[in-house]
């Protein structure tokens, strides 16, 4: 691979302190509202895959989403 090949793979955190917790929140809540029967059939599934990315995505500080479109809400401190 090119060194600008390398660049692109590399996951450098882009997810804040503040950003992670709001989606453990909505996936908290998602999970919650699908387990409890509120939101059921094909939209249940998809909202939990979405709660599922949710947690993963604040679990390694990483959006690719987020990278996409040059987003950053990680304070200077936290990119060390």
């Amino acid at each position: 691979m090119q060194k600008n090949e390398l660049n692109f793979l590399e996951m450098k955190k882009n997810i804040g302190s503040a950003d992670r917790i709001i989606r453990v929140i909505i996936a908290a809540i998602i999970g919650v509202l699908y387990f409890t029967g509120t939101i059921t059939g094909t939209l249940g599934i998809v909202l939990l895959v979405f709660a599922v990315l949710l947690i993963l995505t604040s679990a390694v500080s990483f959006c690719p989403v987020f990278r996409l479109f040059g987003i950053n809400s990680c304070s200077l401190k936290e990119k060390k």
